[in-house]
């Protein structure tokens, strides 16, 4: 399973070619795609208008946004938070930390093109897709 992040979902939407937007159309499969319910939100922050709003769900109807905050995980991401944090490393998006650690969580692997998640791979095992 791969959670795909907003860095992506964005380009995706946009039409945009990366190594990540074409590793994103070679997922066969795409109930094997994981929608976070943040990374919904971060994507609807995004819409400049209720349509484009309505566009964006309409397209995204396909996956079922599943919940990446409970208190357990909370715990977990703010232990991550400390462990990066003694070594150096700061998460600066909590959102980013929250899917992070729901993907080491749940053994997911991440597809994204942020450099925030880079620690949580180096440190905490977070698999890269």
């Amino acid at each position: 399973m791969i959670l795909v992040d907003s860095s992506v979902w964005i380009s995706v939407l946009r039409g945009v070619s990366t190594l990540q937007t074409t590793k994103f159309y070679q997922i066969e499969d795409l109930q094997e795609v994981v929608l976070g319910d943040l990374v919904l939100l971060e994507i609807l922050q995004g819409a400049q208008s209720e349509q484009h709003a309505a566009e964006i769900r309409k397209r995204m109807h396909a996956f079922d946004a599943v919940p990446l905050l409970s208190p357990d995980l909370a715990v977990k991401a703010a232990r991550n938070y400390r462990l990066l944090r003694s070594r150096g490393r700061t998460m600066s998006k909590t959102a980013d930390l929250i899917i992070g650690t729901y993907c080491i969580e749940n053994d997911l692997s991440l597809l994204h093109s942020d450099k925030d998640y880079l620690p949580m791979a180096e440190y905490l095992g977070l698999q890269i897709a």
